[in-house]
């Protein structure tokens, strides 16, 4: 597994659990306001983090640490990656996994197996203006297909989207609301426009945060939770 980061302690991104997060090098997806730009654009990868080092770390950490979170750039791409999630379970610890929906295929694997206990899928827009959020063509059902996955794989989970003002309107809140309607839980993130792949994001870009609670408000009756970072 191409490891292109490790962060050995977590509150935050597992909820209610103590968790280390492996960033994995490489996306297919080249999103204007993504901020893991060392993880998505090859030329500024650095070299990659040795597996046997985090493999040593959680070693170490058994009984202090409760789970693991991959995310990336996005996991699904690296060849190892049902392999690697297997190691972790076998030391014990539960496993978060993040991805972007593009690859129902992978997601239907690990389901099928057993070997996630968290997933957590980002969807950057409605799907009638998903490449304008992306970057790159997409067959948008495989955005849908991984969805429908997720909710039906009795995986605790979470949905998720990056409130971009000038990518996503009130009206695509809704329509993914419809997308993921009975969904548990879905998550409304504060945009930060600070470091993004493509530089021309300012502080117009972020919606306030009465605005995400106003969308919060509409869309509750598709979501069994909905909550505003």
């Amino acid at each position: 597994m191409l490891i292109g980061g490790f962060q050995k302690f977590s509150l935050i991104d597992y909820p209610g659990k103590i968790c280390a997060i492996i960033f994995t090098q490489g996306c297919n997806f080249r999103c204007p306001y993504c901020y893991n730009i060392d993880l998505v654009l090859p030329r500024h990868f650095k070299s990659p983090i040795p597996e046997k080092e985090v493999f040593s770390f959680l070693e170490r950490r058994k009984g202090k640490l409760d789970a693991v979170e991959i995310t990336g750039g996005e996991p699904t791409l690296q060849p190892d990656l049902i392999e690697v999630i297997k190691k972790i379970k076998a030391m014990g610890f539960l496993l978060k996994l993040d991805t972007n929906g593009s690859n129902p295929k992978a997601l239907k694997k690990i389901i099928d197996l057993h070997i996630a206990d968290y997933f957590a899928m980002d969807i950057k827009n409605s799907l009638e203006h998903y490449k304008k959020s992306i970057g790159v063509p997409i067959d948008a059902e495989r955005i849908r297909e991984s969805i429908q996955l997720i909710m039906k794989s009795g995986v605790d989970y979470e949905f998720r989207t990056t409130m971009v003002r000038s990518l996503i309107k009130k009206e695509d809140v809704i329509k993914i609301a419809k997308l993921i309607k009975g969904a548990k839980l879905y998550a409304l993130q504060s945009f930060n426009p600070s470091k993004t792949l493509r530089g021309n994001f300012t502080d117009r870009d972020k919606y306030s945060e009465e605005e995400l609670n106003s969308f919060a408000d509409i869309i509750k009756q598709d979501i069994k939770k909905v909550i505003v970072r």
